[in-house]
């Protein structure tokens, strides 16, 4: 009896109450956790290196390290749940794994084959395994971005806004970008402001145009833009905050 008890408390307990408790020292949850989600970092892996992981595999550990590390580095505040933050790290960290190992790989070949005499076959097997880094590279890239993107399209629903109507109403002005830019850094950088943006699901206009020297209409009329770039700069997104640095350097 006790023990359905137990069970039934802890079906309630929601995964970011744990993702809490194990930031706060509880050793024994963190792993329990990790076990239970074992399947979903296999799954992750074998999506990037396109064949089955098993749990004795490089891959495999390398995805449990990353998974283990997005326990320790997740908020709530960043907009995205544990698993969206949790898969784009396990992604990043096993691309990069592989990439490390292929370029180590290349170097064996060079070791390898350093004996023969015909420079232009060595040029030859240089050239393929750097072309095959370079596509390997930016294929998972893609992915990543595209994931990404999709994530940010889940959470700009939530919101009321879609990526269409950013990409449709986004200002037109270099000036207009930049503008709106500094309002949306402005607010991520109020803790009070950037509450209410994640709890109201509403731009703090009123609030706002006291921290800014931007009129009110402005700020009104690139509201949707604001509150996206805020979202961007408060969540883990990597290539999205990329965009961002190349419209402010623009």
């Amino acid at each position: 009896m006790l023990s359905m008890l137990f069970m039934a408390k802890k079906r309630k307990r929601t995964l970011e109450e744990a993702i809490h408790l194990i930031q706060q020292g509880d050793a024994g949850l963190q792993n329990e956790i990790i076990d239970s989600y074992k399947p979903f970092i296999a799954k992750t892996v074998s999506s990037v290196c396109k064949r089955y992981i098993h749990e004795s595999d490089d891959e495999f550990s390398i995805g449990l390290i990353a998974f283990n590390e997005a326990i320790q580095k997740y908020s709530s505040d960043k907009g995205s749940s544990l698993i969206s933050f949790a898969e784009v790290l396990i992604k990043r960290r096993v691309i990069d794994y592989i990439r490390q190992q292929a370029k180590y790989q290349h170097l064996s070949v060079d070791l390898t084959y350093g004996f023969i005499d015909d420079e232009e076959q060595q040029s030859g097997m240089t050239v393929e395994n750097e072309r095959s880094i370079d596509e390997f590279r930016k294929k998972t890239e893609e992915e990543l971005r595209r994931e990404e993107i999709i994530q940010f399209t889940a959470l700009l629903r939530e919101f009321a806004l879609s990526f269409q109507e950013l990409l449709e109403q986004s200002p037109k002005h270099a000036d207009a970008r930049k503008n709106a830019m500094i309002v949306a850094k402005k607010l991520t950088e109020n803790e009070e402001l950037k509450q209410i943006l994640l709890d109201k699901k509403r731009l703090p206009i009123k609030k706002l145009e006291k921290e800014v020297s931007i009129s009110r209409k402005t700020i009104e009329r690139n509201r949707k833009y604001i509150i996206a770039i805020a979202l961007i700069l408060i969540g883990d997104y990597v290539y999205l905050k990329d965009y961002i640095k190349g419209v402010l350097e623009t």
